[in-house]
């Protein structure tokens, strides 16, 4: 008999804490979730004051009676599930299953795997917060009314098997009110000069930019006024007017938090969102460490605190200052978002003396690549800044002004280890200026003018989402990968390389939502509600309180939707193909995958193929059309028409005129692409076999 039970949620993370206890401690996992709202209706009574009608979880009943089984032969059990709200419900829903005296459950928490966090929170147990466990309840009953009751009429309009939720929605409404702000865009033209000049002493050219007259800035916005400056400057003198030197310091970035961490994983690693959070997780729960065993390497990956440990932070120094030297050591505290949940740490290490290249041969390639971003962004939070020697020198050409500056750097700090990577264009790095007087003049090599145009902004990558929905306080760190996933699965968006772009259909739903539910898809609202939850959990708002307040005119717009959209009906895009069955005009439709063209006609007919996308390069090897096709994983691949009839031309590039083929890059894309009809026919030839063997 055990004297004390540890109910975690996953096996891995129950083998990694069991090392750490004695023999008379069992620990076992509840696979997640135990008890949750029914899938097959809303599950929760609106009439009777908005309360939940939670189930076991279908399947889960093994489970369960092996918990209580557990439950009853220990002296004590201790709920260690997550340390969120997620992982507080879970161990509320837990204490409810179990069926033992409340005095014998309680909960520990811990924000790392390790034997000292492990021991500390045993020894510390506390009862479970209720006001966290409302404050998750209230999100799950919200955003269940909100999908329950608005995706009904998606279906009605649109087509079965469509979601809508509070925070998805939004998420598509930014991406397509970015598109639309794409499409809409008007560039404008404007113009830079530059002058190549030379320093006669040291015989060395450097480039200075045109910056106005009478050192006031001047726009240039046409050849006119271009033609206009070059005409006076052309056969000026360049005189230095003003040098000033100095030096400027470049700060490191603080440890990371679930956001700053998965939109570095996408910008350096190209990893999407989900995939960083479920290798984090397996780092969190625990990895097989040669003469270590299972250890966890990082701390917990769903906080949105930049708060480290002192213990940590000792940890750091001594790290740094052994290998890097004293010198590159600085104790750094951050500032943590006002809306920060500041219940544990920033994401860090848990052994700092345990190096990325240590642990290389017992992680898998992405263990690594993401263990090493999170060490070595950890520590270098905890090292001296960069220092950059600059300079800034002035000037005159007759009566306009050129500018030019330069840099170079002087101490790495920080940088020797980690450098954050940024959505925007990289800038240059600039080099350092000659040695330069002022009252001195320079020799005029060329003038270089550049007509450019303003851009649109550029579209949003998983990254950049993440940061815009932070920003506006949408979501939570727990809600961003499955946000984001949602809507790509449910071909609301796609992606395109890096690029989120809104599909027809992912427009005609967001169009549909923001017309009938203004009050509800809206930025502002969504992040009130984020707030209401923040304050719940404190314990300054009743959750069925909220709830109420929501409800009322939530359900006023519903009755409103549901009448206005009673008699719209969505009319078919029609296309420019002819169905060849009938004669009619083919119009647009959407399946599970997407787009496809059908005829108007149905039932009497039943035309329907799929749209050919095509561009307007022919093919490299025979003068064919080109066809666009996506693989499996929705990336772009290019095809000849006449592939594999009488040209094998198939690739991941987009060919270019003029543009040689290499025949054995095809390789690559050809197993790619017959992977799905290798997977279909194995399990067509799979399910005969089985059907003869029941025969």
């Amino acid at each position: 008999m055990a004297d004390k039970l540890i109910i975690v949620e996953s096996p891995a993370k129950a083998n990694t804490i069991k090392k750490f206890l004695g023999g008379s401690t069992k620990v076992v996992a509840s696979m997640g979730h135990i008890r949750d709202l029914p899938k097959s209706k809303l599950g929760v009574d609106i009439e009777n004051d908005f309360e939940p009608e939670y189930i076991n979880i279908r399947g889960k009943g093994d489970l369960i009676k092996s918990l209580r089984t557990d439950a009853k032969k220990a002296k004590k059990v201790y709920l260690a599930t997550d340390p969120d709200r997620e992982g507080e419900a879970i161990a509320w829903h837990l204490s409810k299953i179990l069926e033992e005296d409340k005095e014998k459950i309680t909960r520990v928490t811990f924000n790392e795997i390790t034997k000292s966090a492990v021991q500390k929170a045993i020894k510390e147990p506390r009862n479970i917060d209720l006001n966290i466990v409302d404050a998750q309840q209230a999100r799950r009953i919200l955003d269940r009314i909100v999908g329950y009751k608005i995706s009904p009429l998606l279906w009605k309009k649109v087509k079965r098997g469509l979601s809508a939720g509070r925070v998805q929605s939004v998420a598509v409404k930014l991406i397509v009110d970015r598109e639309n702000e794409i499409e809409n865009f008007i560039p404008q033209e404007y113009w830079n000069i530059y002058a190549n000049l030379k320093d006669e002493k040291t015989k060395k050219e450097f480039e200075a930019r045109f910056f106005g007259k009478n050192g006031k800035k001047q726009e240039i916005n046409s050849k006119e006024q271009v033609d206009e400056i070059l005409k006076d400057v052309k056969k000026a003198k360049y005189i230095i007017s003003e040098i000033k030197k100095g030096e400027k310091k470049r700060n490191p970035s603080p440890p990371f938090t679930t956001s700053t961490m998965q939109q570095e994983a996408s910008r350096k690693l190209g990893f999407t969102l989900k995939k960083t959070m479920a290798v984090a997780q397996s780092l969190y729960e625990g990895v097989k460490i040669s003469d270590k065993g299972t250890i966890g390497l990082i701390t917990y990956m769903r906080t949105d605190s930049t708060r480290i440990s002192e213990e940590a932070r000792a940890t750091a120094k001594s790290h740094i200052i052994s290998t890097y030297g004293e010198e590159y050591y600085e104790n750094r505290y951050y500032k943590t978002n006002k809306d920060a949940q500041d219940a544990h740490e920033g994401i860090r290490p848990t052994y700092s003396d345990i190096e990325p290249d240590h642990v290389k041969d017992d992680l898998t390639k992405d263990q690594y690549k993401l263990y090493k971003l999170i060490y070595n962004r950890f520590m270098a939070s905890q090292m001296k800044p960069a220092i950059y020697d600059t300079m800034a020198v002035n000037i005159k050409a007759n009566e306009y002004d050129f500018k030019a500056n330069g840099q170079s750097l002087k101490f790495k700090g920080f940088m020797i280890l980690y450098v954050e990577g940024t959505d925007e264009k990289e800038e240059q790095e600039e080099g350092m200026l000659p040695e330069l007087e002022e009252k001195q003049e320079l020799k005029l090599m060329k003038l270089n003018p550049k007509q450019s145009f303003t851009e649109p902004p550029a579209r949003y990558t998983e990254a950049s989402l993440v940061k815009a929905l932070e920003e506006k306080g949408i979501g939570r760190p727990s809600t961003y990968s499955p946000t984001i996933t949602t809507i790509l699965e449910r071909r609301y968006i796609e992606k395109e390389q890096k690029q989120l772009i809104p599909t027809e259909l992912g427009k005609i739903v967001n169009k549909l939502l923001t017309e009938s539910f203004e009050d509800i898809i809206n930025v502002e609202f969504t992040a009130k509600i984020e707030d209401g939850f923040d304050e719940i959990a404190d314990g300054k708002e009743q959750w069925k309180k909220m709830i109420r307040e929501f409800y009322e005119p939530f359900a006023k717009e519903l009755e409103k939707a549901e009448k206005e959209l009673e008699h719209v009906q969505l009319v078919d895009e029609v296309s420019d193909v002819q169905c060849e069955k009938c004669g009619r005009m083919m119009v647009y439709k959407f399946g599970r995958y997407g787009k496809f063209l059908a005829c108007p006609g149905y039932p009497e007919c039943k035309n329907a193929k799929p749209i050919i996308e095509t561009i307007d390069v022919p093919c490299p090897k025979c003068g064919g059309v080109v066809q666009v096709k996506k693989t499996k994983k929705k990336r772009n691949y290019y095809i000849c028409e006449n592939n594999p009839e009488s040209c094998d031309y198939i690739s991941w590039n987009k060919p270019k005129l003029g543009e040689k083929w290499n025949p054995e890059e095809a390789e690559e894309v050809k197993k790619e692409t017959t992977k799905k009809t290798t997977r279909k026919s194995t399990k067509r030839k799979t399910t005969k076999n089985s059907t003869k063997k029941k025969k």
